[in-house]
């Protein structure tokens, strides 16, 4: 019988192939990062900020959906099938894009995303928590988070360069049709599933069980359910930002490649922040860290409406991107920290189910405030829940947590 060893040195190969999986799998996000509002615009005439983020919308409610049957279905399908099948969807998805012929189309290419996101990237995220044992889990995520949004921001910027040469469609798009295709063939011949991992940190783990996984991971459980309303706000800041921030440079006069600049800086400071993020988090207070990087993000988002030129713009996004860069890793290691193995998928499956909802909620709620009040207020409602969030973080989750605590 072979071995299991828990650690990242003892399964580095394996962890290094899941990260540039997650690499891939981040590209697929990058490539409507900073042209679809533009395409929505020039292309099909849509002049609405609802309508135009319907397909933010629709991605934010299909991954969320996926994140939770991920999550559900880890133990049984396994993590590998799961990753393949999160491929699959994937593929149609750049081919959609380039030869849409109606807003429609491009909705119904960000359900087949949506699948492809919360199937794959739940996957690598789990797999990888199964690989490296309780010791260096936020340094795990920091990495597999890294590796992610990097991709985004690579993707976002050369999008907007290939957009500002040679026009909206089709180039951007070819990046697209590479990576789903190394995604899915990487995940065929290369990963190995890793429940043999689960099962012998199974014999060492002295975390009691989840009565109800979900209603737990939801609210019930002070840490966890703290953990996941601040996900929900922190992605329903991300929706707004995916589908305002282009809107409103564009209407200030700036360039295309000018506002691929400033939506790439965002997630590439957020990517590049998580491989110091991610070790903070296993060495610091969990809580500090998304307490402060929430309410970094929510007084960010408050002086947005005020910056002038594109120098403002790029820190207040690069600052932006280290206030999300403190949270995103830490909110996964607080969710395996406070799991039992066999709770563990499940749990984060209903955590990112909740994350990835904010998407949706943040796309239709700054939609509606943007085109009754302008963006500027979008902007600042949504600072203004963010804080609130932190303020949740503040009061209610504990350094160390008992049955007795939320039973």
């Amino acid at each position: 019988m072979e071995k299991v060893s828990l650690g990242l040195r003892e399964n580095w190969k394996q962890f290094t192939l899941l990260v540039i999986i997650n690499a891939f799998v981040g590209g697929m996000v990058g490539l409507e990062r900073s042209i679809l509002p533009q395409i929505a615009e020039a292309e099909f005439g849509i002049a609405a900020k609802s309508a135009i983020l319907s397909f933010i919308i629709v991605f934010g409610i299909v991954k969320a959906v996926s994140n939770y049957f991920a999550g559900t279905f880890a133990n049984t399908i396994g993590r590998k099938n799961l990753l393949t099948i999160g491929w699959l969807f994937g593929i149609p998805v750049p081919f959609i894009l380039m030869y849409a012929s109606s807003w429609d189309w491009v909705v119904a290419a960000n359900v087949l995303l949506g699948i492809n996101q919360g199937l794959a990237w739940s996957s690598t995220v789990v797999m990888k928590i199964d690989l490296v044992g309780e010791k260096q889990r936020g340094f795990a995520m920091g990495l597999n988070e890294f590796a992610g949004y990097l991709a985004v921001a690579v993707v976002a910027f050369l999008t907007g360069y290939i957009a500002s040469e040679y026009g909206l469609r089709p180039y951007p798009f070819y990046l697209g049709i590479g990576l789903a295709i190394l995604g899915l063939l990487c995940s065929i011949f290369l990963i190995k599933d890793t429940q043999k991992h689960v099962q012998a940190e199974n014999t060492v783990s002295t975390i009691p069980r989840l009565e109800n996984s979900f209603w737990d991971t939801t609210w019930k459980h002070p840490n966890l359910g703290s953990v996941t309303q601040a996900g929900l706000v922190n992605n329903l800041n991300d929706g707004m930002a995916w589908g305002l921030f282009p809107i409103l440079l564009a209407s200030k006069g700036f360039s295309l490649e000018a506002v691929g600049i400033v939506t790439a800086t965002y997630p590439a400071v957020w990517g590049f922040g998580q491989l110091i993020t991610g070790k903070m988090a296993d060495m610091y207070s969990k809580k500090a860290l998304l307490f402060i990087g929430m309410l970094l993000q929510g007084l960010v988002l408050l002086i947005f409406p005020w910056a002038i030129d594109l120098s403002h713009y790029i820190i207040l996004s690069a600052l932006l991107g280290w206030g999300t860069a403190m949270v995103y890793p830490t909110f996964l290691a607080t969710v395996a920290e406070n799991t039992h193995p066999e709770d563990r998928a499940v749990s984060v499956g209903v955590f990112r189910l909740w994350r990835d909802l904010g998407y949706a909620i943040g796309a239709i709620l700054t939609g509606i405030i943007a085109d009754r009040l302008g963006i500027n207020y979008a902007v600042f409602v949504i600072g203004v829940l963010t804080i609130f969030s932190a303020g949740v973080l503040g009061i209610r989750m504990k350094k160390t947590i008992y049955p007795s605590d939320f039973k």
